[in-house]
C-alpha cells in the first residue's frame, strides 16, 4: 500500500449502504476518519415487495456520485448468516505442514466441495512452536460459496470498481472491539486477561450477529431475531403499516402511548434475550473458563429505547453501547450531526477499513484468488516491459563491446587460464556428484522419516477402507429403527471379510465372467485395473425381501441397490455422520460374483423341544452363522438356551431351559441371501486425494456424481 493511502470500508446491509473513509498517520500512529457516507434504501432489501439487486444498484450510483474512490483501497464486508466461520484444535504438526492439514480439516468443515467456495485461514493465538512443531494451535476457517462471492462483487466489478478486501461482518465486529474497546495493536503482544471474554451483540434488521471474544479466541454464532421483528409485532398488534410501526418503534418514547407501544413489543424482548441467554449458555458450556466481563452492543436496531436496560437487567452482565470510537480521530466526520446519529451502524465499516489499513490481527479475505492474481499480474506488466527493455539495451552494449575485441582472443594468451577453467570444471564436477549422492541419500532419510512419522501407508488407510465398507452397508434410520418386520428391516450381515494382495490386478479382472464384467459401471468397464493393489471379498447374508418392490428389494437386486450401489460410488453419507471417501479413496470395480437364495425359517420364541438337538445344542441363531442347521434359527441379539444338562461347555453351570406357553412356538418364514462379493482397492493417500483425483464414475447420465445431495450417496 502506498504512504498515506486512504481507505474505504463500505457494507452494504438491508436497511442502507454504510461507508467510512481512513487514513493511516504513520508519524502520530493514529488512524484517521477522512469521510463517510450513508445511503438509505427506499425500502427493505427484506420486504416482498423490494428487488435488492435495483436498490443496491441505486445506493452504489449514489455513493459513486458523492465520493470520489480513484486511488483509494476498497473493502467490502459479507453478512455474517451467508457464510461459515469454524474453529479448530490441530494436532501437534510440523510447521511446515500446516497449510495441508488445515486443508485436509477444510474438507471436513466445510459441507461443500472446496472447488465450490472461496475460503481462507487464520492461526488464532495460543499456539506455541517448540521443535519445529506447532503445539495447541487454534485455526479459524472462513468460507462463502463462490456464487455468493461473486454476487456481492457484481455490483462493484460492473460500475469497474476494484475491491481489495472481502470480509465477514463478524470479523470486522472483531476488529473494531479489538483495536479501539480492547487497545491491540499490530505486533504488540496484548496484555489483557485471556479468562475474560466480551461479547458484541449487532442487531440487524433481520438478524443479529453474537461475536465473543477474550482477544485471542473467537466464537461467533447468528440470531434470527432483529429490528424487523418488532416492527412485525407493532404491525399485527397495533394494525399499522410497515411505514408507521417503524417510525412509532424510533419513537416509542414519543408517542401518544409509550405503555401500548412497549406492551407489544414485549413478546419481541423476551424470545430475543432468550436467544442471546442460550447462545451465551451453549458458549459457557464448551469454555468453561471463560468469564463474560462485558457485553457491547451495535447496529441501528440496539437504538430501540429499552433495549439496553432490558438486556442489562436479564443478562446481568454490564451492557454497553459502540457509540464512541476512542481510537479514531478526525473532528470532520465524528462531528457530524449523521455520523453520530448513526454511529452504531458503523461498527463493521470501521472493522474492516482498519483491517485494509493493516492495523488488525486478522489478515484473512475472501477476494477470489484468480482476481487477486489477474491483478498482480496487471500492475506487474508496466515493471516487466521496462525491465525487459533495459535487458535488450543492455544486451545490445555488450555484444558490441564483445565484438570490438574478439580479435584479440589468441591461444598463447590465454591457453593457461583455459586449462585452470578446465581444471575448475572437473573439480566442480565432482563436487556436484557428492553432492547429489548426499542430496539423494537425505531424500530417502526424510521420505522414510514422514513414513515413520505420518503413517498414511500403513494402518490408517486400512482402518479408513473398512470404515468404507462399514458405511456402505445399508441401515435403518429414523422411526425405521424399532421396525420388527424382518423381512423389511435394512441390515446386510458380512460374517466374512477377506484380502488378497495381487501383483497384477489385470490378471484378477480377466478371470471374471462376462456377466459380472456387464454389471459393471462404465468406468469400469472401460478402464480395467491395472499395477498393484489388493482385492476384498465380502462374504454376505440379508434376509430383507420386501415383495411390494420386486425389481430393487428382492434376493441379490437388494444388495446391488444397496451395498454395491454405495462401494461404486465417489463418497457416502449417511445421516449423523461425516461424508466418507469410497472411489475418492481407491475402491473400484465392484462385482457381485455369486448369490443364493433359499427359505429359512425364523422362531422368534426358539425351537420346539423336539428340535433343539438338530443344531447342536443351540437353541437359537443364525443358520452358518451362530452354529445352527440352515433353515432353522433365530435372528441375533436374542437369548440363546443350552441343552437340559446341569452343567455347561467347561464345566459351567448349563443354563436349564424355560418352560415356554404353547403361544411361543411360532415360525416365521423368510428368504435368505447369501452373495460373494469382491472389489479392488489401490490406496490413494488423502494428501495426493486432491493433487492427483481418480476420475468420479458417472451417475444417473452425469459424470462425477453419486446420487443424493451434493454428491453424495443417499442412506440405504
Amino acid at each position: 500500500m502506498a504512504e498515506n493511502q486512504a481507505v474505504w470500508g463500505i457494507e452494504i446491509g438491508q436497511a442502507g449502504l454504510k461507508a467510512i473513509r481512513l487514513r493511516y498517520a504513520e508519524a502520530a500512529d493514529q488512524v484517521i476518519a477522512v469521510a463517510f457516507d450513508y445511503i438509505l434504501h427506499p425500502k427493505i432489501l427484506s420486504q416482498p415487495d423490494a428487488d435488492p439487486e435495483e436498490l443496491i444498484s441505486q445506493a452504489l450510483d449514489t455513493f459513486l456520485s458523492r465520493n470520489e474512490i480513484k486511488g483509494d483501497v476498497i473493502a467490502i464486508s459479507v453478512p455474517g448468516q451467508t457464510s461459515l466461520a469454524r474453529f479448530i484444535q490441530l494436532p501437534p504438526v510440523q510447521s511446515n505442514r500446516v497449510p495441508e492439514i488445515v486443508k485436509y480439516e477444510a474438507k471436513q468443515q466445510i459441507p461443500f466441495a472446496l472447488e465450490d467456495v472461496i475460503w481462507d485461514y487464520q492461526p488464532l493465538g495460543g499456539g506455541i512452536e517448540e521443535g519445529g512443531y506447532m503445539l495447541d494451535a487454534e485455526v479459524g476457517i472462513f468460507a462463502m460459496k463462490r456464487d455468493q462471492v461473486l454476487k456481492t462483487l457484481k455490483p462493484f466489478i460492473d460500475r469497474k470498481v476494484e475491491v481489495e478486501l472481502i470480509q465477514i461482518a463478524p470479523l470486522g465486529l472483531y476488529n473494531t472491539l479489538c483495536y479501539d474497546s480492547l487497545g491491540m495493536r499490530v505486533d504488540t503482544d496484548y496484555d489483557g486477561n485471556p479468562e475474560e471474554s466480551s461479547i458484541v451483540v449487532d442487531m440487524g434488521a433481520d438478524s443479529t450477529t453474537l461475536m465473543v471474544t477474550n482477544g485471542s479466541k473467537i466464537w461467533i454464532r447468528n440470531v434470527p431475531i432483529g429490528g424487523n421483528h418488532f416492527t412485525r409485532a407493532l404491525t399485527k398488534e397495533m394494525k399499522l403499516t410497515f411505514a408507521k410501526a417503524e417510525h412509532l418503534k424510533c419513537n416509542a418514547t414519543r408517542s401518544e402511548d409509550p405503555r401500548a407501544v412497549f406492551q407489544a413489543l414485549r413478546p419481541v424482548f423476551n424470545e430475543y434475550v432468550s436467544e442471546i441467554q442460550r447462545s451465551i449458555g451453549y458458549f459457557s458450556s464448551v469454555n468453561r473458563e471463560a468469564k463474560i466481563s462485558k457485553v457491547y452492543g451495535t447496529g441501528n436496531g440496539f437504538k430501540l429505547a429499552g433495549l439496553q436496560k432490558f438486556l442489562q437487567q436479564n443478562l446481568q452482565y454490564e451492557v454497553e453501547r459502540l457509540d464512541d470510537f476512542q481510537g479514531l480521530v478526525g473532528d470532520a466526520v465524528l462531528n457530524e450531526p449523521l455520523f453520530q446519529d448513526n454511529i452504531l451502524t458503523f461498527t463493521v465499516p470501521y472493522g474492516i477499513a482498519l483491517q485494509a489499513l493493516k492495523q488488525t490481527m486478522i489478515r484473512t479475505t475472501l477476494l477470489p484468488p484468480e482476481i487477486a492474481t489477474a491483478r498482480k499480474i496487471r500492475r506487474k506488466k508496466p515493471w516487466a516491459v521496462v525491465s525487459a527493455a533495459a535487458l535488450m539495451v543492455g544486451l545490445c552494449i555488450s555484444a558490441v563491446g564483445y565484438s570490438n575485441v574478439a580479435n584479440s582472443v589468441s591461444k598463447d594468451r590465454f591457453g593457461e587460464a583455459e586449462t585452470k577453467v578446465n581444471n575448475l570444471t572437473t573439480q566442480v564436477s565432482g563436487y556436484k556428484s557428492s553432492y547429489d549422492s548426499a542430496a539423494g541419500e537425505f531424500t530417502t532419510l526424510i521420505e522414510n522419516g514422514n513414513k515413520l512419522v505420518w503413517n498414511l501407508d500403513s494402518r490408517e488407510n486400512w482402518l479408513e477402507v473398512y470404515k468404507a465398507i462399514d458405511e456402505c452397508l445399508p441401515r435403518d434410520v429414523g422411526d425405521e429403527i424399532d421396525n420388527e418386520q424382518i423381512a423389511k428391516s435394512n441390515r446386510i450381515k458380512l460374517p466374512g471379510i477377506t484380502v488378497t494382495h495381487h501383483k497384477d490386478l489385470a490378471q484378477w479382472f480377466e478371470k471374471l465372467s462376462p456377466q459380472a464384467k456387464s454389471l459393471l459401471p462404465p468406468i469400469d468397464k472401460e478402464k480395467p485395473p491395472e499395477g498393484e493393489g489388493y482385492v476384498f471379498t465380502l462374504t454376505g447374508v440379508h434376509y430383507h425381501n420386501d415383495e411390494s418392490k420386486p425389481t430393487t428389494d428382492v434376493g441379490v437386486l437388494y444388495v446391488h441397490e444397496t451395498l454395491l450401489k454405495n462401494l461404486q460410488s465417489w463418497t457416502v453419507k449417511n445421516p449423523n455422520s461425516q461424508p466418507v471417501d469410497v472411489r475418492k479413496m481407491g475402491i473400484s470395480h465392484a462385482v457381485i460374483l455369486k448369490d443364493e437364495v433359499r427359505p429359512f425359517q425364523y422362531y422368534p420364541y426358539g425351537k420346539p423341544p423336539g428340535m433343539r438337538g438338530t443344531d447342536g445344542g443351540m437353541g437359537r441363531g443364525f443358520a452358518g452363522l451362530g452354529g445352527g442347521q440352515p433353515g432353522m434359527g433365530a435372528l441375533p441379539g436374542e437369548d440363546v438356551g443350552f441343552g437340559s444338562s446341569p452343567m455347561g461347555p467347561m464345566g459351567r453351570p448349563g443354563v436349564r431351559p424355560r418352560p415356554r406357553p404353547e403361544k411361543e412356538t411360532k415360525v416365521i418364514p423368510l428368504k435368505q441371501t447369501t452373495f460373494t462379493l469382491e472389489f479392488v482397492w489401490q490406496p490413494i493417500p488423502v494428501l495426493e486425494r486432491e493433487e492427483n483425483p481418480p476420475e468420479a464414475p458417472a451417475a444417473e447420465g452425469e459424470g462425477g456424481e453419486t446420487p443424493g445431495a451434493e454428491g453424495e450417496a443417499p442412506p440405504a
